[in-house]
């Protein structure tokens, strides 16, 4: 396996080869999927969510987002490293936004950052970008923004919706992003905008016309069988075999079976 950069991402959309990517924020599974032919890893702010036990991702921080993305990096080095860079990160100046990505560069090893956002965040993404960090883009339902969306709801929908998010995808290659994810909104949008840019686009929610396709690991792997959103595909549902595990192991030691001699010294 060969590792995966930027102008070989570029390089994948242009030849028609579709890119996978997973969303992964623990040591342990990360040397796991280090093993795959994964084109990209994205070490999310979702961590917040599925890791931390938040409600939602806005209360991740800088320091978190470095923690996990040191840990991804430990047991992926091969592997290419985008980073979230999580509320607040980027939003208040160009300043601010170009030194935290700078951190999740220097002090993670992060080889790219994922900024949510159309227009507004594009002059940051711009500066970024000079400073020679690679930025990928995020738009459609973008988790940041839960609270002003009035939920995790499907996005572009309605016409004018639909167009300023053309309009945003399109002022972010502009800007310098080098791919841009599409989360949540109709697939013949996703298509559409897939079709008007240069860079790859990877969906998530936003049907098979985009370039790539991206989960979180732990929801393909079907760790939390309560969280069963219509776009995620389940390969595995290992939370049953793990409570089935550790109901075994509860009821041995219960009953003295472990261990047993040959597993003592």
């Amino acid at each position: 396996m060969s590792k995966k950069n930027v102008i070989k991402l570029c390089r994948m959309k242009e030849e028609g080869t579709p890119i996978a990517a997973l969303t992964c924020y623990s040591y342990s599974m990360a040397r796991i999927i280090a093993k795959c032919d994964v084109d990209m890893v994205l070490v999310g702010d979702s961590v917040g969510m599925v890791e931390l036990g938040y409600e939602n991702t806005i209360p991740v921080t800088v320091e978190d987002m470095i923690h996990h993305t040191k840990a991804v990096k430990k047991a992926a080095p091969d592997a290419m490293i985008v980073t979230d860079m999580p509320f607040l990160s980027f939003n208040l100046n160009k300043e601010k936004a170009l030194e935290n990505a700078g951190r999740l560069f220097s002090e993670a090893g992060a080889e790219a950052v994922k900024i949510e956002g159309g227009g507004p965040v594009c002059d940051k993404v711009r500066f970024i970008t000079e400073n020679n960090i690679p930025v990928m883009g995020h738009l459609g339902l973008t988790p940041q923004s839960v609270h002003k969306m009035g939920g995790y709801r499907v996005q572009g929908r309605a016409e004018k919706q639909a167009e300023k998010i053309m309009k945003d995808a399109r002022m972010l290659e502009e800007a310098g992003v080098f791919s841009v994810v599409l989360e949540g909104i109709p697939q013949e949008l996703a298509k559409k905008i897939t079709e008007s840019l240069s860079v790859p686009t990877i969906g998530i929610g936003a049907g098979a016309g985009c370039d790539g396709q991206i989960l979180v690991l732990n929801d393909m792997l079907g760790l939390n069988l309560d969280f069963k959103p219509r776009f995620v595909r389940r390969y595995a549902r290992l939370e049953r075999e793990i409570t089935g595990a550790v109901e075994g192991y509860v009821k041995d030691v219960r009953e003295r079976k472990f261990p047993s001699e040959d597993e003592a010294y």
